[in-house]
């Protein structure tokens, strides 16, 4: 390798040390001199680094500069508000890739990693899954420095730290760490950081990746992390003493320790009356109890106590059954797999043809399907009205939609007792199940009265003065008077 006077490295053999690591033909490099004659040479990914910012930031200061043999004012010359200066050729690697450019200067050792990621990305809007009537509306995107931006729009704090870690061995997807110095407890934020440093895969496209990887128990049908698509609800979990996840690429960021009854929770309760809020959080609850429990039940009705179905009701559904060619726990599944069949098609499809697909599924194939003998229409009413309670608790519908297949076949199997066995063996598992030292059933089981202000039923924000007892915060207060 050819080396100038002091002994640095030849500015186009430095340049092809790189361009034999980075072989792709989007690794960009723009050479050009100062006033003064000293060359540089900016090395740089195409589509992440920003052109423009390179032109106006970087290449306009110095050209019109007088710039010395050792280079050593070249950082105060640079426009640009991030600067670092390179130590190695895996620096300058990492930097290119991130989006930055690689600066280097002839006759110099030095070399700087000049901050112009601006990958391409959408704007900011109303997230799909967490839509509210009242309350704020921004939603997160796939930018992660948007995303935190986001969050410290609503905390300026001098408490809120971020971590910034790295996860994927080929990706070096960024993850940033965020929580509340003095409220959430060091051993939490110790746990994820070690779990997310710890995982060896290639590739993390989105955070539900991580998601496995911080769970104590990822084969299990319950989760224990919970995610959020907007920066209001992360804020509200981050000063409530837990921690938050928020990984670049993915619009889904993650919070732990989780509880159960988060999900039965919605930002929007916090935004309208504590009595709405309590209504709507017990019919929540009946809804996903009827969307899990109801095909079961039915089954269980016709096959082993057909005493549970009122007479007149009875009688309906008697001459709707009549004819039919399955028995009830066929029908019951055959219907179920329909639905799912037409949900997955609709989701897959072009939205033009998903609609036609709906009205296809919806009056061609259920009506003919009932004119024909083949399906009753009681089945399809209680299909039809259990997909409908799931989707009340949208970050549900994975285990729901296992649980009630579930329940159907004991149901199918053995009857009320199948129901009844299936019932307590959930309840004894989620009662030894735990995320980060918090009971999934948590404040029920263990009952943590407290708690209870904001669980199923919703109290008014005076009346909460203390920060949830069950994450065990640092900091337990989180109301103060101006007499306190």
């Amino acid at each position: 390798m050819s080396q100038s006077k002091d002994g640095a490295p030849a500015l186009q053999a430095r340049i092809q040390k790189i361009k034999e690591i980075l072989t792709s033909p989007d690794i960009l490099t723009f050479e050009f001199s100062s006033l003064s004659g000293k060359k540089f040479a900016a090395v740089y990914l195409d589509g992440l680094a920003d052109k423009n910012l390179l032109g106006e930031l970087v290449v306009k200061p110095l050209r019109a500069a007088q710039v010395s043999d050792d280079g050593k004012e070249v950082a105060q010359l640079l426009a640009s508000p991030e600067i670092k200066e390179g130590k190695d050729l895996q620096d300058a690697i990492s930097g290119i890739l991130d989006g930055n450019a690689a600066l280097y200067i002839d006759g110099c050792k030095e070399f700087y990693i000049i901050g112009l990621k601006n990958p391409p990305g959408r704007a900011v809007m109303e997230p799909p899954t967490q839509i509210t009537v009242k309350g704020p509306r921004e939603g997160f995107t796939e930018d992660i420095k948007t995303n935190l931006g986001l969050v410290r729009k609503r905390l300026k704090s001098q408490r809120l730290q971020v971590k910034m870690l790295s996860s994927g061995r080929q990706s070096a997807t960024a993850v940033a760490l965020c929580y509340l110095e003095g409220i959430c407890r060091d051993e939490v934020v110790a746990q994820i950081e070690e779990q997310i440093k710890g995982n060896k895969i290639d590739l993390v496209p989105d955070s539900s990746y991580i998601s496995s990887f911080i769970s104590k128990h990822p084969r299990s049908l319950f989760k224990h992390c919970a995610s959020c698509e907007k920066p209001d609800i992360f804020a509200a979990k981050l000063c409530e003493g837990r921690a938050g996840l928020i990984v670049d690429g993915s619009p889904i960021a993650l919070t732990a320790p989780y509880m159960i009854v988060e999900d039965f929770q919605s930002a929007e309760d916090y935004y309208i009356t504590s009595y709405r809020a309590t209504i709507i959080r017990f019919l929540r609850v009946a809804a996903v109890l009827v969307g899990v429990l109801l095909p079961a039940l039915y089954i269980c009705a016709q096959l082993f106590k057909i005493q549970l179905i009122p007479v007149k009701l009875l009688f309906k559904i008697a001459s709707s059954v009549s004819g039919i060619p399955f028995s009830p726990s066929v029908e019951m599944f055959l219907t179920l797999m329909v639905l799912e069949v037409l949900n997955e098609a609709s989701i897959r499809m072009p939205k033009y043809v998903g609609l036609a697909l709906s009205v296809v599924g919806a009056l061609v194939l259920g009506d003919t399907a009932v004119k024909a003998g083949i399906i009753s229409t009681p089945a399809i009413i209680i299909v039809a009205f259990s997909a409908i309670c799931l989707y009340t608790v949208p970050d549900l519908v994975e285990t729901t939609t296992t649980l009630r297949l579930l329940f159907l076949i004991v149901a199918g199997s053995v009857g009320l007792y199948g129901i009844v066995l299936l019932s307590a063996y959930i309840l004894c598992y989620l009662c030894s199940e735990q995320s980060y030292g918090v009971p999934l059933l948590a404040p029920f089981s263990p009952l943590v009265e407290g708690d209870l202000k904001d669980a199923f039923y919703k109290s008014n924000l005076y009346s909460m003065k203390n920060r949830p007892r069950t994450l065990r915060p640092k900091n337990k207060v989180r109301l103060k008077n101006d007499k306190e």
